[in-house]
């Protein structure tokens, strides 16, 4: 009921803005500033941080000696520099494989098992706390994602063509909404992802929280959604090709300033 009355309330102020010459954008943006002091991630921002320092798993043991890519249990300013290339796994990670792989090592949890549960259930659901958690850390900081490594540049090829690619019943690619300037859907302006589309835009802007779902999406359950809208199979949990996607719209983002969690239509 929650999420109905948002919706309905965003409506109205997109026909107010209307009526008053503004564009739906303005609406939807003067919706989202009264939900902003009253963002229902703060919650999730506080189980993630009592997950962190919780000992929990087989070996009982919390989260505070991870390593983000800043050093072992420095969490400000790691949000903004992934995904990254960690020598320890020899892969590049995104933050949401990265907690996983924490939790894995340090206290015993089945990565595997983690993977294939649903988003929002158990373990998972645990996962898009933290994430929100580590996020909110570096909230007001700026993208800066490194190129240094040769798996980082792979990392990004790989994003590029992945974003491009057209195939599904609908012929769509990630390119199909976002790289051009001026594309809407309904109500939703779509940000070209090709190039920094500014501060708290795209990237920048997950974790989020769904006003209409009422949930919390990390960015692994966005780019999940964009394949189901491109009727494409869905991607596993942590696979290349979604951690090359981000790594390619984190690259694109660079100078961009976090405001994740943010709250989403």
């Amino acid at each position: 009921m929650i999420s109905i009355a948002f919706a309905v309330l965003a409506t109205l102020l997109s026909a107010a803005a209307w009526s008053q010459g503004k564009s739906a954008a303005d609406g939807i943006a003067e919706y989202r500033k009264l939900l902003e002091d009253g963002n229902p991630a703060e919650l999730f921002e506080a189980k993630g941080e009592d997950l962190w320092s919780r000992k929990r798993g087989p070996r009982n043991a919390s989260l505070e000696a991870c390593d983000l890519g800043k050093g072992p249990g420095v969490v400000k300013g790691a949000f903004v520099e992934l995904p990254r290339f960690f020598a320890d796994t020899g892969r590049v990670m995104d933050l949401e494989t990265r907690l996983v792989h924490c939790m894995q090592s340090l206290q015993g949890f089945d990565a595997a098992a983690i993977a294939a549960t649903p988003f929002g259930r158990g373990e998972m659901a645990n996962v898009t706390a933290l994430a929100t958690w580590v996020a909110s850390a570096s909230r007001g900081l700026r993208f800066n994602l490194s190129q240094a490594h040769p798996e980082e540049r792979r990392s990004y090829e790989i994003g590029k063509r992945t974003f491009f690619f057209r195939a599904g019943t609908h012929d769509f690619a990630c390119a199909t909404c976002h790289a051009t300037d001026g594309k809407r859907i309904r109500l939703q302006d779509l940000p070209n992802l090709t190039r920094n589309p500014g501060d708290g835009v795209g990237f920048a802007a997950w974790p989020a929280y769904r006003v209409s779902n009422g949930e919390m999406w990390g960015m692994q359950l966005r780019l999940n959604d964009c394949y189901r809208q491109q009727r494409f199979p869905y991607p596993g949990f942590g696979s290349e090709v979604t951690v090359a996607l981000a790594t390619y719209m984190g690259v694109n983002a660079r100078g961009a300033q976090s405001i994740a969690p943010a709250i989403k239509r």
